[in-house]
């Protein structure tokens, strides 16, 4: 386990709204952990021993199917949590979430967050709000899959996982997305280009850097922006580094 200061647990923008008191009561049960690119946390049924609070990782939220094709439902990092079944009655997922992008995290033991969030307080009403935000990303990343083309798609992708990363530069093959989106590896590779030839996004093997950050939100469709209102009125912030 890394050394870490249990004050870098306040990157993650839900332990950071908690009250100063509240905060200190609990971050003694926090542990420090790092994720390694393609680490996976959990898979679908397993049980849940703890749940983690991003800082610096991407947790990537994928459905398995039976006979292994995977899309991503949804994306988490510093803006929230994974483990929401904890403290909504369940004490599983149908979901695998694995590592999107390496980086730090903290994680809090199973029976700590169902004890902590029945207390109440800023910690319960933060997890809540968090979670229908959650659920709203979600739905529009069904509806988006199946209603808008590839290029879209890959434009709200990499917008979701900028808004969660202190850099440019995200370190993904065109493998790897096409897992994460659901579409055939050629698919990401064409959307690809055709943002790279509008000077949107630099792509070189196993990065893709942002170039025109504005430009991919004028290039994305209406999901990206759905997702980005519900969080700000949720949480009081946008996710955008420009909408909000």
């Amino acid at each position: 386990m890394p050394a870490a200061n249990i004050n870098d647990a306040l990157k993650n923008h839900l332990l950071a709204a908690l009250p100063a008191d509240e905060f200190t009561r609990i971050k003694s049960k926090f542990e420090p952990i790092f994720f390694k690119l393609g680490d996976v946390l959990y898979e679908s049924g397993d049980r849940m021993d703890y749940a983690y609070f991003p800082t610096t990782a991407i947790i990537s939220m994928l459905y398995v199917m039976e006979n292994g094709a995977t899309a991503e439902i949804g994306v988490v990092g510093n803006d929230g949590l994974i483990g929401n079944a904890l403290f909504m009655g369940g004490e599983t997922t149908t979901s695998r979430a694995i590592s999107q992008s390496a980086g730090d995290a903290f994680r809090m033991k199973a029976k700590d967050v169902k004890d902590e969030f029945k207390l109440g307080g800023m910690f319960q009403k933060m997890l809540l709000r968090f979670t229908q935000a959650l659920l709203t990303q979600i739905s529009q990343t069904a509806v988006c899959n199946r209603l808008h083309p590839v290029e879209q798609q890959l434009c709200r992708w990499l917008l979701l996982s900028h808004d969660r990363l202190n850099s440019n530069d995200l370190v993904m093959t065109h493998d790897l997305i096409s897992n994460m989106l659901g579409v055939r590896r050629e698919g990401v590779t064409l959307a690809a280009q055709k943002l790279a030839k509008r000077k949107l996004i630099k792509n070189v093997r196993g990065t893709i850097s942002i170039v025109d950050r504005q430009g991919l939100e004028e290039a994305v469709c209406e999901c990206y922006a759905v997702v980005n209102i519900e969080y700000n009125r949720l949480l009081g912030r946008g996710m955008s580094r420009t909408f909000g």
